[in-house]
This record gives structure tokens, C-alpha cells and sequence, in this order.
């Protein structure tokens, strides 16, 4: 029998190629995201879509409900949908700041929420967040981002202890730098956020910065993401956490060997 596997985010990026990848293993996919159109090449290869907003609730319940429906179970629960909205802790409006959290944790909760009856009664699952290095590390106009995935490290934490007794896994993915339109997004949203005003020629610097190291040749392929988030969730005993992406180990290690100033010290010299 096919596991079932639920991922968010498939429209794009890692959730896409991670959707293929498991797809060519045997897996039952299902893809999940708002833009439902842009799973279409996922449909002609004979897996599931299906319309997921993770700001509201009635949709999470019809996406997981009418799995369940159809296949009776969710073996393995891939939540990768996220976003980063970067800008000045002054300058970014609450209303953004919760949005954020909503998408990038309470969405992912709720879903996870309303998986884990069925993963319970099988005495199997297999949860894999995406998180970060961003999890572990902070950076300048990174407020928002940074603190839901320094919320998704502890609460992941704390879920696979509680789910260990009932033969579910929790496992922590935590990508570097990934070749996605995800940085010059962020660059974008710096600029418009705080471009102008007190803080404008910081954030112009880092913005630019960003810009540069997403448009350069140095980042990680997103397939090789995609294969780490596939073995995080297939393994027979995983591990608690995978790392993987440009300078995500290192830049790690600075914070945690080295300690905040000398951390304080190496990202702003990035920024001059």
C-alpha cells in the first residue's frame, strides 16, 4: 500500500521538486497551495492537488478532510509553505508581522493538528517542518521571519516529544541559501518597507546584498533540497534535523560556537 504524503508550498521551489521526487519513489502525493494552477504539471504526472490557504481555517479542514475521505489516512505531513516579508521591526505593521506567523506557524499547526487522529490511530506519521538557518541565526530587517521559525524550531521540538509514544516522528528541515525567488521577494519587500525614512540606507545596503547573493552562482540547487526533504521524510530512523544549503552549517556554527557579538560582527560586515 502507497503512502500518502501531504505537502504544502508545492506550487514552487522545494515543496515542488520534493513533490516530484517522493512522486518517483512510489508515494501517493498530494500538493497543496493557494495557486492551485501552478500545480497543473503535478496533475499530468498523475498526482493529487488540492487548493490550501493557510490563513483560513475552513480551507485547511477541506484540504486535510477530503484526503482523509479519498485515502482514509496521512502518512507523512511536509509542511514547507512559508514566507519571508522583511523590512524594520518600526516599519513593519502588525497587521504583516501576523500574517506572517499565521502562514509560517499557526497554519502549519492547525494542519498538523488536525493530521496527527489518523497518524494516532495507525501508530505511524511522519511530520517534516521546513524551517531554517534562519531558525538558529538572525539577521537585520529579518524580525518577523526570523521569530516564526525561531517558533518553529521550539514548537517542533516540543511536538515530537509529545508524539514519540504514539510512533510519530518530528523531524526539522533547515534550509540554507536555495536558488527560489525568495530572496529578491525579500529584497523587494526591504526597499518598499523601509527603502525610505530613518533606516533607508541600511536596509538599501542590505537589500542590495541580498539581491546579489540570489542573483549570483553560489546557491544550492533547489533539487538538492528537495532530495534532503524527501530522505527527512522517508528515512527509516531520521534524525531530529537535517542542514542543508549554501553557508547554512557554517553560518550556524559561527552563531553557536562564537557567541552573539562575534556573530553581531561577522553579519554586519556583510552589509557594508
Amino acid at each position: 500500500m502507497k503512502k500518502v504524503v501531504l505537502i504544502t508550498g508545492a506550487s514552487s521551489g522545494m515543496g515542488k521538486s520534493t513533490a516530484n521526487i517522493l512522486h518517483a519513489k512510489g508515494y501517493s502525493v498530494y500538493g497543496a497551495a493557494r495557486r492551485i494552477e501552478e500545480m497543473d504539471d503535478l496533475k499530468e504526472k498523475g498526482m493529487n492537488v488540492v487548493s490550501l490557504d493557510l490563513t483560513n481555517d475552513e480551507s485547511i479542514q477541506y484540504a486535510v478532510n477530503s484526503i482523509l475521505e479519498k485515502e482514509g489516512r496521512i502518512d507523512i505531513l511536509i509542511n514547507n509553505a512559508g514566507y519571508g516579508s522583511y523590512g524594520s521591526v518600526e516599519d513593519v505593521s502588525l497587521h504583516e508581522a501576523r500574517r506572517q506567523f499565521e502562514v509560517n506557524l499557526f497554519g502549519m499547526a492547525r494542519l498538523t493538528q488536525l493530521v496527527l487522529p489518523s497518524m494516532r490511530r495507525q501508530h505511524y506519521g511522519r511530520i517534516v517542518n521546513i524551517s531554517s538557518m534562519g531558525g538558529k541565526i538572525y539577521t537585520p530587517f529579518g524580525a518577523w521571519y526570523h521569530a516564526t521559525k525561531h517558533a518553529v524550531e521550539g514548537w517542533s521540538d516540543c511536538l515530537r516529544l509529545e508524539v514519540k509514544e504514539f510512533g510519530i516522528d518530528v523531524v526539522v528541515v533547515e534550509p540554507g541559501g536555495i536558488k527560489t525567488p525568495w530572496g529578491n521577494i525579500a529584497a523587494e519587500n526591504l526597499e518598499k518597507t523601509s527603502g525610505n525614512g530613518a533606516y533607508s540606507a541600511f536596509a538599501r545596503k542590505a537589500a542590495k546584498t541580498i539581491k546579489e547573493t540570489y542573483n549570483g552562482n553560489q546557491l544550492t540547487d533547489v533539487d538538492v533540497l528537495g532530495k534532503t526533504i524527501a530522505k527527512a521524510a522517508t528515512d527509516r530512523k531520521p534524525k531530529t534535523r537535517y542542514v542543508k544549503g549554501y553557508m547554512a552549517k557554517p553560518t550556524i556554527a559561527i552563531r553557536k560556537w562564537f557567541g552573539d557579538r562575534i556573530f553581531d560582527k561577522v553579519i554586519l560586515s556583510q552589509l557594508k
